[in-house]
């Protein structure tokens, strides 16, 4: 397993290298999606339909697999199950072999990348080459791809151009795209000339008539297939669909979310063996329906883990995927570093993580199994959820990389100080897991010690010694400033207030909802709570302050499921006389909302589940709701001038930033919301040494952002965000500090 220092050290260098290149190409592929989705209504019913469409498909591999053969054979092809890696390569071997071939061209296909079957070939003798203009810069360059779709946008122009200068030699430098792809375009055109086997993944494959789907933008993956006389397509088994009917949602979809584009370039439904003529480049002078030869076809379905992933509760919607990379695209990680970082062997992004758990065992291991090294690539996903909203297919990932995350930590073996610290907290997981995902996990413990001893706690957290062991130990970057725990939490501050009298809402009922004052707003930002509580009851609302601060936010983000489900249903019970009662449940911090409406669906029983997420509520959102039925917005504070607002991740995925936005602007504020989705902080992600730089650099890109807005405007805008880490980031990374929404709105407590 890779130090903390060698992880951050690979990090740095994938910034400096790559991370431009990357970040322009992802920010391309995302303002194309935004831009060819806008006002496409039948969005959200293809998503569904698609969803229904490989649902169904991976409940009947076994039937569709027997299927494909039948049709496949009686068109005269041949169909091959291939158990693993190896047992995919020995076949296409053996093709090559039968068909004499010396070389072999082939388009796009990650399968092929997860066999390694460019190596394999090499070692038989046989020469193989990509006709990929991407896939072909990263063989000359012999590199992994970084990209689903886009395999060598890490690279720019100008290293692409001294690539193929240093490596072709030609007699003109190449300088400029059009030369580069000309260049490639006759080079790669002759060797598919040359080529006696062409190989090509396939998008998908209809079991009822062998037709296979190749959805392209450079028109190379028909010529591969149907310009050699031996056509070898290779395939998880998780491409087949029932049948041609089910392809429309499944292309209108994968063009769309991959790249923004209306429809890719070509779209290739093939049947092979097609009946096209055979061509021979070196009799030009005899027509082509006079050419004799037969051609064969060969369709390679692999397995390698997929059947155990379809057994496999968690995993199994990893086999949903349609390759499209706009989980890629959506994540502000993987935006600035790119899949060298964020990725696994052969997988890239968010949804490698459980093709890597699934395929990329440790030899002899079950799948789903990792190894820590080919699993760490994972910690990068923050669970912020952007990427659901992005798939095409909803598949949840960042719940696969909570599950891989999760096994990680129970597979690991403990040290001395592991085994000593499993006896000190008061969770669920088992000795041996990292030190600092364990702390973090339990940050609501440390909290309540912190605010108990505070300030004395705050001193020594500080101090020099403290902060070099927290960084060697349990990696918090000593570049990051600490919170300050309060001695007076917000519970207690709330127990020993003056009486309140008793609320009346605008219909004369009396409006009754009781406070989640998260571990954060109870023992660091109590201001924050208190100020929610005052703005509550203003509008008339008669508060209770919850009696629990952890939702089991913190240990889910560290993989600790059964520490996470522990805490949730704690809560769960700690609220439901709230619930009996019927008492709203108001949220301040948005990841905490995000648990009781998306997360506890995983962890508690789906009747309790709904009853929580039906009355939990953000903060902001439950104030527009007052107001919209008749509360005074006179009674809160109003605001003169613009601000700058940043929205939570969550809060966006949930569609919640509406709400902070609209109460904002009838409080008087011009409201200007960052186009930048994430401030890179993510909790604990922030605070941990090998990710502090990547966490800047994410930061970075929003401050610049937000500087930006206040050149245009010729004043220094006061910045808003509703989020505890955004709030922390922004502090660290601007001239002025930020502040919650509910503190600005809140009325004065000296009025």
């Amino acid at each position: 397993m890779s130090s903390r220092r060698e992880k951050a050290a690979h990090i740095r260098r994938l910034l400096e290298t790559e991370g431009a290149s990357v970040r322009a190409n992802t920010t391309m592929f995302n303002e194309n999606r935004y831009e060819v989705l806008d006002g496409f209504d039948e969005y959200e019913d293809l998503r569904d339909e698609a969803r229904e469409i490989k649902e169904d498909a991976i409940e009947r591999i076994p039937e569709l697999i027997e299927q494909v053969r039948g049709s496949v054979e009686a068109n005269g092809g041949e169909v091959y199950l291939a158990d693993d890696a190896a047992d995919a390569n020995a076949y296409i071997e053996a093709v090559c072999e039968t068909a004499d071939a010396e070389t072999v061209v082939k388009s796009k296909s990650m399968t092929t990348e997860e066999l390694e079957v460019n190596d394999h070939l090499a070692d038989a003798g046989v020469d193989t080459y990509e006709t990929d203009l991407g896939e072909f810069v990263i063989q000359v360059a012999d590199e992994a791809p970084s990209h689903l779709v886009g395999p060598g946008i890490h690279k720019s122009r100008a290293e692409i151009a001294d690539l193929f200068n240093a490596e072709f030699a030609p007699e003109e430098p190449l300088e400029t795209a059009e030369e580069l792809t000309a260049f490639a375009r006759d080079y790669l055109g002759e060797r598919i000339c040359e080529a006696d086997v062409g190989m090509t993944g396939a998008n998908f494959v209809a079991a009822d008539s062998g037709t296979i789907a190749l959805v392209t933008n450079e028109g190379n993956a028909r010529k591969c297939a149907v310009t050699p006389e031996t056509h070898i397509a290779v395939g998880g088994v998780e491409k087949l669909v029932p049948s041609v009917a089910e392809l429309a949602p499944m292309i209108d979809l994968i063009a769309k979310s991959a790249t923004g584009q209306e429809i890719t370039q070509y779209v290739s439904l093939l049947t092979p063996p097609t009946d096209s003529p055979l061509i021979d480049f070196d009799d030009p002078d005899t027509p082509l329906s006079a050419q004799t030869g037969e051609r064969s076809f060969h369709l390679v379905l692999v397995d390698n883990g997929r059947m155990a992933m379809r057994e496999d509760e968690d995993l199994r919607e990893t086999l949903y995927c349609i390759r499209c990379g706009a989980c890629s695209n959506s994540c502000a990680n993987f935006q600035h570093v790119g899949g060298h970082a964020f990725g696994g062997e052969t997988y890239t992004g968010g949804i490698a993580t459980g093709w890597e758990a699934g395929i990329e065992g440790t030899e002899g291991a079950e799948p789903g199994s990792l190894s820590p090294d080919s699993a760490e690539f994972g910690d990068l996903c923050t669970g912020c959820s952007r990427c659901v909203n992005a798939c095409p297919v909803k598949i949840d990932i960042p719940w696969i990389n909570t599950v891989v995350r999760d096994r990680r930590n129970r597979g690991a073996e403990p040290n001395g100080i592991e085994t000593l610290v499993d006896g000190l907290v008061p969770d669920e997981e088992r000795a041996g897991m990292d030190l600092g995902k364990r702390v973090f996990g339990n940050i609501g413990t440390l909290a309540k010690l912190g605010s108990a001893t505070a300030p004395l706690s705050n001193w020594l957290a500080g101090s020099g010694p403290a902060r070099a062991a927290m960084d060697r130990w349990v990696g918090i970057d000593h570049r990051r400033d600490l919170p300050a725990f309060q001695r007076e939490t917000l519970r207690r501050w709330f127990a020993n207030r003056a009486s309140v009298p008793a609320q009346t809402s605008v219909d004369g009922e009396p409006r009754e909802a009781v406070l989640f004052p998260d571990t954060y707003t109870n023992y660091i930002e109590v201001e924050r709570g208190k100020a929610a509580v005052r703005t509550l009851e203003v509008l008339g609302v008669d508060v209770e302050l919850a009696p629990v601060t952890e939702s089991g936010r913190a240990p889910l983000s560290q993989g600790m499921v059964a520490t996470a489900t522990s805490r949730a249903r704690e809560t769960a019970a700690a609220l439901e006389p709230f619930l009996e009662r019927d008492r709203d449940i108001v949220v301040i911090e948005p990841s905490d909302v995000a648990m009781f409406r998306d997360e506890y669906e995983k962890l508690l029983d789906d009747d309790t589940a709904a009853r929580l997420a039906e009355h939990s509520y953000d903060v902001l959102e439950y104030v527009y709701g007052l107001l919209e039925n008749g509360a005074d917005l006179g009674a809160l504070q109003y605001g003169v001038g613009p601000v700058t607002y940043h929205s939570h991740c969550q809060q966006r995925t949930l569609g919640l930033e509406v709400y902070t936005e609209a109460v904002l602007e009838r409080l008087g504020y011009e409201v200007e919301t960052t186009e930048a989705e994430c401030c890179g902080m993510a909790g604990s992600f922030g605070y941990k040494s090998e990710y502090y730089e990547l966490s800047q650099a994410v930061g970075d890109s929003l401050a610049a952002e937000i500087e930006e807005v206040d050149a245009e405007t010729g004043e220094a805008r006061q910045i808003v965000a509703s989020g505890t880490s955004c709030l922390e980031q922004l502090g660290d990374l601007l001239d002025r500090p930020a502040t919650h929404p509910v503190k600005l709105i809140a009325p004065d407590p000296n009025r």
